[in-house]
């Protein structure tokens, strides 16, 4: 039986004498016929001769991953990167690739697409987002562009996208959400094209310590409510109406050293309970 081989660009068909097309495993141009490689490649112990082996099998299917890394071209990634994470899925398949389980491209396509697809999923959001909510973009993100692939087709609402992918309504929000925020944007982003534009930041709120005081006060009630009438009479003078302690003396008639030390005890004594409350509080959470 004669046999004649032909090539084209599509990949390699053999004709039988009886001008039967058989088709061959190869079906791109970037697929060499390595069988002996791998083979030799199984049969190396680790040294020298079996990393020779691995860098020519590299080199001669580096062509096949630059080509599936230019399949996620225009996401948001260099083209370089993704050949470089490609290059890595390819390393991986030749590592773990059994010669005896059948032809390498087959098992190095979905192990280089799988490497890539890993890299969009863990490096390239902003923030970190569930797998789950991942996931639901995807599909959500699929589903629109089924449902506008045809000219004048309006922009799909909620309701359609569920419908077309079966997912509920909260998840196609969900999901549209996350389409929105694979990148983050800057808080010093202009919000408004006019004079008096503002950033995102200036949008945002700060601390306020207020709220500091807030609790210290109502900290120190039960405190102040613990003091003698006395006590209690001088701090109000004191702090909310303003009078010095030569004015509190007089009108208690006691010295003004003797105000200076009972405003000083008072203080300490309220300060010393509200601490202790505190750190008996943490005691007990803990």
């Amino acid at each position: 039986m004669l046999t004649d081989m032909s090539t084209s660009r599509s990949g390699t068909t053999a004709t039988t004498a009886g001008g039967a097309a058989a088709p061959t495993r190869r079906n791109h141009d970037d697929a060499p016929d390595t069988a002996e490689l791998f083979a030799r490649l199984a049969e190396l112990d680790d040294g020298p001769e079996r990393d020779a082996v691995r860098d020519e099998l590299v080199t001669a299917w580096l062509p096949m991953a630059h080509r599936i890394a230019g399949r996620f071209r225009d996401r948001g990634e260099a083209v370089e990167d993704l050949r470089q994470v490609a290059a890595l899925g390819l390393v991986k398949a030749i590592d773990r690739f059994d010669p005896s389980r059948g032809a390498f491209e087959s098992y190095a396509v979905p192990t280089i697409t799988g490497e890539v697809k890993r890299h969009f999923r863990d490096r390239m959001w902003a923030l970190r987002v569930p797998r789950r909510v991942q996931e639901l973009r995807n599909r959500v993100r699929v589903a629109r562009r089924e449902l506008t692939q045809n000219p004048g087709s309006p922009e799909p609402t909620v309701a359609d996208i569920a419908a077309h992918t079966g997912l509920t309504e909260e998840e196609v929000s969900a999901g549209m959400e996350a389409l929105e925020s694979f990148s983050t944007l800057s808080l010093d982003a202009e919000l408004s094209a006019g004079d008096d534009g503002y950033s995102l930041a200036d949008t945002l709120g700060e601390a306020d310590t207020s709220y500091d005081v807030v609790v210290d006060r109502e900290a120190a009630k039960e405190g102040l409510r613990r003091l003698p009438e006395r006590e209690r009479a001088i701090l109000y003078m004191r702090f909310f109406e303003d009078m010095t302690q030569s004015r509190i003396a007089d009108r208690l008639g006691i010295s003004q050293m003797h105000v200076s030390r009972l405003i000083s005890r008072s203080c300490a004594r309220v300060r010393d309970e509200v601490l202790g409350s505190r750190r008996a509080g943490g005691a007990d959470q803990r």
